[in-house]
């Protein structure tokens, strides 16, 4: 095998057709989250949604992939989910503070970073394969957003 063929094939953890699947999964998840919120006008919609969920599953994979890797390479590698979890949420929590404005003393947008802090847990579910917790925490994130908010109990 080439160094091209070696760094292209490189042997995953995971059958690359899972990887994509899970991929697509949280994409299409946090998708529908998003969604929700484009129709309703609101900050953060299907993209940054759709992208979040990527993203943390991305990081999910990877992290299964080194764990698989250094662990096959005799080298002693632990995987603490904690750490993947919290860099996860610390990058959320920067780009779901960047949407939570107070305009005329109403705190906004904060179902809209809360929204996109579930959309990194959906997509780490999904990264891990736990596509009934990614799918139960997607119809509860879609009925408490859309269902309640018609009751309005913010105000």
């Amino acid at each position: 095998m080439t160094m091209l063929e070696n760094e292209f094939l490189t042997a995953m953890p995971i059958p690359w057709q899972i990887v994509v699947l899970r991929l697509v999964g949280a994409s299409i998840f946090c998708g529908l989250i998003g969604l929700e919120r484009e129709v309703k006008s609101h900050a953060a919609g299907l993209r940054t949604n759709m992208l979040i969920g990527l993203g943390a599953a991305v990081f999910t994979i990877a992290a299964q992939y080194m764990v698989e890797h250094f662990s096959s390479s005799g080298d002693s590698v632990r995987m603490d989910p904690i750490r993947l979890i919290e860099a996860a949420t610390a990058g959320v929590a920067f780009l779901a503070a960047g949407t939570i404005v107070l305009s005329q003393g109403r705190v906004k947008n904060v179902t809209t970073g809360a929204l996109m802090w579930v959309s990194a847990a959906i997509g780490l579910s999904v990264g891990l394969g736990l596509w009934i917790l990614a799918l139960a925490t997607t119809v509860l994130a879609l009925i408490i957003s859309a269902v309640l908010s018609r009751l309005d109990l913010d105000s």
